[in-house]
């Protein structure tokens, strides 16, 4: 079973994490931080919008159980890839809509999949959603992880 990775940034990590670990095909789901240029940042870091960094979530998942393209279909709709730096309530770069891809495949993938949504015109406003190449990724605090489960929320 050969397991391949992504990090999709969608909003606050917590529900982001839960969506992802009830597809069938996810092996594991890591909240945490990447894209900005503080190395091992903190949660505190990461909320004062200084560090560059958004919390992201990175899906490991076995491709003979789940296309890359269901989990992009997950991805663009547990969100509003609409909004720049902000999801619901929460507001600042740390919130951004991004996919930071591992492989060239990837990166056309994520392209094409938001390409047709835009033209789909499901979003009247242009989706902002950054398809950057994967970079450092930081594991978010232990009290982060499975935040939903540990907390009763679904």
């Amino acid at each position: 079973m050969a397991i391949e990775k992504i990090i999709f940034g969608a909003g606050c990590f917590w529900g982001v994490e839960a969506t992802f670990r009830g597809v069938h095909g996810v092996v594991n789901v890591t909240s945490g931080y990447a894209g900005g240029h503080t190395r091992f940042p903190t949660y505190h870091d990461v909320c004062s919008d200084q560090t560059g960094h958004a919390e992201v979530v990175l899906v490991e998942y076995d491709p003979s159980l789940v296309s890359f393209e269901n989990l992009l279909d997950t991805f663009w709709h547990c969100h509003n890839p609409t909004t720049l730096n902000r999801q619901g309530p929460d507001e600042g770069s740390q919130y951004r809509s991004v996919i930071f891809f591992y492989a060239p495949e990837q990166k056309a993938a994520a392209i094409a999949s938001r390409d047709a949504l835009q033209q789909s015109g499901h979003w009247r406003d242009p989706i902002v959603t950054e398809i950057l190449p994967a970079s450092e990724f930081y594991p978010a605090e232990e009290y982060h992880q499975r935040y939903f489960e540990k907390h009763g929320v679904h």
